[in-house]
């Protein structure tokens, strides 16, 4: 007995050295992890949180400010929320892809174009669109690629040069293999299309494609229908599976219904099986200003309704362990939106058109301010959405943010949303004076 206890005894000093040598080595690793470098875009947030420049502007983050520099809350989601906060008699969860009225507002609004597009309405009635409510345009991105990494067989994803700076994160995080294909060129500050197309026809058979629907971030270039019909022609030939970003649909136009060009292509080109499947991402973010609503989704569209079927099933078995299901105040918002009881939708349109019109009066401003005579700024004129691309260096960019207290991404990305009557003179004189000297 006193040998078995001895033995016993033994064993466990032995399991308890073995353990903390482990967690030795454990803490070792855990005080080498290196400090990461901030994001690039949030990372000018809080250096000009800390700026104590009173004429500093923060040109970085692309969330609407109005004239005096404030945030908004859309009106007609104050309605919304006040509508909600009178009918809400519980807070429980929702399903893993969300509400079924949000599934089919999401898929009325975008693809059958609140009733004017044949072709989306023939896909919704057929059954081959799988919606999912995720959390806003970021995890709709990271879903599917989440998703393509497991069920699609080639790993390349081909994204424009250049593109949202977290595109490429996103897609390596899941698994996928980013390249890039030419889109603009910088030296000219115009779209690239001949190297675009180019490039595209130039990648490998099958690979996933990254779209911006409109408003192309950064460059707030985008093509026209005649070129769109080209690359399209290009992702058939080639056997592509498109991806669409669309996360500032209405910032084009001030009308959400006439920004969806690309998606009545698709939508018809699904039709006639030229182009069976493809996945749209899609935020409320922007367009009705629910960035921390966090509200967007994923559509999918299938060859066939048993597909869909298939894919929802598997959407919800990724979603799952990921955040369980969706929050529901923003889509609830926009449920409410929608409900034609409500009268809000031609009030939420009327007001996103006032707010597209802000920004483009504001890019007018300051395209009339600058000094022409060094530098031609033609190309601000062409740009459509929240952003400028102003064709500034990195060093440029750095000047204007240590000399003026004026902050960008440094690829010179401007979100015109924070330019003003108040400060629109003080920052064209920056931009003057970094350009001449």
């Amino acid at each position: 007995m006193y040998k078995t206890q001895l033995i016993k005894s033994s064993t466990q000093a032995r399991f308890l050295a073995v353990r903390q040598l482990s967690s030795t080595s454990q803490l070792l690793k855990w005080n080498d992890i290196p400090l990461a470098p901030p994001d690039k875009i949030l990372g000018i947030s809080e250096a000009y949180n800390n700026d104590s420049n009173p004429q500093k502007i923060n040109l970085g983050v692309g969330a609407y400010r109005d004239n005096s520099g404030k945030p908004i809350i859309f009106p007609s989601v104050k309605k919304a929320e006040e509508i909600l906060l009178g009918k809400e008699t519980e807070k429980e969860y929702t399903a893993i892809v969300g509400s079924k009225n949000f599934q089919s507002i999401v898929k009325n609004f975008i693809f059958n174009n609140s009733n004017k597009d044949a072709n989306g309405k023939q896909l919704i009635d057929d059954g081959r669109i799988v919606t999912a409510q995720t959390i806003s345009g970021t995890g709709s991105l990271r879903v599917i690629a989440d998703f393509l990494n497991r069920f699609y067989s080639n790993k390349k994803i081909l994204v424009p040069k250049p593109t949202w700076a977290n595109h490429v994160a996103v897609f390596k995080d899941a698994g996928l293999e980013p390249e890039f294909y030419s889109y603009y060129e910088t030296s000219k500050n115009d779209l690239d299309y001949s190297n675009l197309k180019k490039s595209l026809t130039a990648a490998p058979e099958g690979s996933i494609v990254l779209l911006h629907a409109c408003c192309h971030n950064p460059t707030g270039m985008d093509l026209t229908s005649e070129q769109w019909d080209e690359v399209l022609q290009i992702v058939q030939d080639k056997k592509f599976f498109p991806l669409v970003d669309m996360a500032y649909q209405g910032f084009a136009s001030g009308k959400p219904f006439e920004d969806i060009g690309l998606i009545r292509k698709l939508t018809k080109l699904a039709n006639e099986n030229k182009i069976p499947s493809f996945a749209l991402c899609q935020s409320f973010a922007k367009n009705m200003g629910l960035y921390g609503e966090r509200t967007g989704s994923i559509s999918i569209i299938n060859s066939s309704g048993e597909a869909s079927k298939a894919v929802e099933s598997q959407l919800k078995k990724l979603i799952r362990p990921i955040y369980s299901s969706p929050p529901i105040h923003g889509s609830k918002i926009v449920e409410v939106i929608f409900d034609e009881s409500s009268g809000l939708l031609p009030q939420w349109l009327d007001e996103l058109d006032k707010v597209v019109g802000r920004l483009n009066t504001v890019r007018s401003k300051l395209y009339e301010k600058l000094d022409k005579s060094n530098y031609n700024w033609d190309h601000l004129l062409k740009q459509r959405g929240m952003f400028v691309y102003t064709g500034l260096s990195p060093e440029q960019v750095i000047r204007l943010r240590n000399e003026y207290s004026v902050y960008a991404t440094e690829d010179g990305r401007f979100s015109i949303s924070g330019i003003n009557d108040n400060n629109v003179d003080y920052l064209a004189n920056a931009i003057n004076e970094v350009i001449k000297n």
